[in-house]
């Protein structure tokens, strides 16, 4: 996970110092025309990288602002949808924070963002930018639900048995769900794969099973031997 700095120097445009919890009254979850301004500005972030080849770069170093920086860290979340903080102030920020370890590319546009007061719709970008990044590349976006966590073995046997089956780059989205009890369930795009019926998933499937097992047998020993 990205470390960041402290957040104490982030301050209002009259130089108070700001309640970051004071959030904008729109949100990138609820708001309904979230999805259109990421699409929006994911192309224009993508288009601006075809030329020089960066977009899987660009791309993963996305994600790893959303996934790494502001998923654990709600207080930046906050200050960068916050109209009290101004662009300036945000635009210092994301410097600090992301100017050394991410694209140019990708920093010129949240500054952009900033500028016209949209930088709380990254995540709304991101994932318009992994879709059409994946649209870009002839991929395949295949839904994996499994009991739990796959290793990376599993996950490369999917992905592999997968792209022979559709004839296509394939791309995992992973989920768990404590309420499977063994095997997976694979949907791509109207189809689903259940891993009890697909003859060479089904292998793939009883791995999951086992490991499933495995860790309810581990969780056992522990729990007897601390006993």
């Amino acid at each position: 996970m990205v470390k960041l700095p402290s957040l104490k120097f982030l301050r209002r445009s009259n130089d108070e110092t700001p309640n970051v919890s004071e959030t904008a009254s729109h949100s990138t979850v609820l708001d309904v025309g979230a999805e259109k301004l990421g699409k929006t500005y994911a192309r224009a972030l993508l288009a601006a990288t075809q030329a020089d080849g960066s977009t899987e770069v660009v791309v993963q170093d996305l994600n790893a602002v959303c996934d790494e920086a502001l998923q654990h860290n709600p207080k930046l979340q906050m200050a960068f949808e916050s109209p009290q903080i101004s662009a300036d102030e945000k635009c210092r920020v994301v410097d600090r924070l992301f100017g050394g370890n991410s694209h140019p590319a990708l920093i010129k546009l949240m500054k952009v963002m900033a500028g016209r007061g949209r930088l709380g719709y990254l995540a709304a970008v991101r994932d318009a930018a992994v879709d059409l990044a994946d649209e870009a590349a002839g991929r395949v976006v295949a839904e994996v639900r499994t009991a739990v966590p796959m290793s990376d073995q599993l996950r490369g046997e999917v992905t592999e048995q997968l792209s022979q089956r559709l004839g296509k780059s394939v791309r995992l989205r992973e989920s768990v769900d404590a309420d499977l009890i063994g095997g997976m369930i694979i949907r791509v795009g109207d189809t689903v794969f259940d891993s009890s019926v697909a003859s060479r998933l089904d292998k793939l499937g009883k791995s999951a099973a086992a490991g499933f097992a495995r860790q309810l047998m581990e969780q056992s020993d522990r729990f007897s031997s601390s006993a």
